[in-house]
Formats: structure tokens, C-alpha cells, sequence
């Protein structure tokens, strides 16, 4: 089984709440440790929703570092 990555999954999110700084979307609770090592702890069974975050390509033009236009 592959371990899963909560940073990388689109359900997890941080909280402000010091006792419960990690939360999970998708099955909605709040914990202290990792959500998938929740979950795992609970069911006995990896997280069954976890689903990667859609990382936006920054610069896609390689000879164009950035998106300002500097000609006069």
C-alpha cells in the first residue's frame, strides 16, 4: 500500500484551532495528526478520498520568466 500524502490531497486543509490544527473536507473532522493516519487508525484502511490538488504550471514560457511586460 502506498502511504498517503494529506499535504498533496484537495480535502485537507489547516485550521486555527490549536488543539485540532488539521482537517479533512472530505470525511469533515478535525484532528491532531495526520488525516490519512486518522482514518487508517479508525477504519483500518488507507483513505479511500483522496484525490491530488491541481498544481498550476507557473510560467509556461520557458524564455518568459514572468508575465510583466518591461518595454517602454
Amino acid at each position: 500500500m502506498k502511504k498517503v500524502n494529506c499535504f498533496r490531497c484537495k480535502h485537507f486543509r489547516t485550521t486555527w484551532n490549536p488543539a485540532f490544527p488539521r482537517a479533512c473536507e472530505a470525511y469533515g473532522f478535525k484532528t491532531k495528526e495526520m488525516p490519512s493516519a486518522f482514518v487508517l487508525k479508525s477504519t483500518g484502511t488507507e483513505c479511500l478520498q483522496f484525490a491530488e490538488k491541481n498544481q498550476k504550471k507557473k510560467n509556461k514560457e520557458v524564455g518568459n520568466p514572468s508575465t510583466i511586460d518591461y518595454r517602454l
